[in-house]
């Protein structure tokens, strides 16, 4: 394990970088738009959730593999791209719903929609490899070279990286509830969707189009 001021700096650029705008974020915030802080908060724990999948897939090796086979890592890409377009496409053709009481809406729907709303975020991370390298390339900087269970680090770093998200996350959907009871935010609901689903057949395209790894 990294040292105090290591370990600090560690939490910050995690903290920044979680900050950063992306599919996740989009996801979380697009959700707590729609039905209210719990659905947004719901949306970062299954985000949360997928991490944790990264991250013992890293310490197995997988992740090793998706940045080392080009074959890999372009299979994984195009169902993370196909199911980023499938979530823009769904929420682009969405119909439009009364915008009236978004809180009350959630509340009728939240048994179902919150597992669904979960598992969306657990599959839009999962299925991106990007995650599992980006798991493969930052945290390894902070594994001080004389440990003897570099494995043990990496989950550990891994898991505090992941935790630290969650404050993060949650932030990411408080302020979507917050927008979503404006008066003008409710009234074009309809477009926000639009707008959310475009900006995720954006990010599914961009997925699609990166280059593995070892094409580098």
């Amino acid at each position: 394990m990294p040292d105090l001021s290591h370990l600090l700096v560690f939490i910050a650029a995690g903290w920044l970088l979680n900050l950063t705008p992306g599919p996740d974020v989009f996801y979380i915030v697009s959700h707590a738009l729609r039905s209210g802080t719990r659905a947004g908060i719901v949306a970062g724990l299954g985000i949360t959730a997928g991490c944790f999948v990264h991250i013992g897939a890293a310490a197995l090796g997988v992740s090793t593999l998706l940045a080392t086979s080009a074959h890999a890592f372009t299979v994984l890409k195009f169902i993370g791209a196909a199911y980023l377009l499938y979530m823009g496409m769904r929420m682009i053709f969405a119909k439009a719903s009364p915008a009236t009481d978004l809180v009350a809406m959630a509340s009728a729907t939240a048994p179902r929609s919150l597992r669904a709303v979960f598992m969306g975020g657990f599959w839009t991370n999962v299925l991106n490899p990007k995650v599992a390298l980006f798991f493969l390339a930052f945290v390894p900087q902070f594994i001080a070279p004389d440990v003897d269970n570099k494995a043990l680090a990496f989950v550990l770093l891994g898991v505090l990286f992941n935790v630290n998200a969650i404050p993060v996350n949650s932030g990411w959907a408080l302020a979507g509830a917050w927008m979503a009871r404006r008066d003008a935010v409710q009234k074009g609901m309809h477009w926000l969707d639009r707008i959310a689903g475009a900006m995720f057949i954006g990010f599914g395209i961009k997925l699609a189009l990166s280059d593995a790894p070892a094409a580098h």
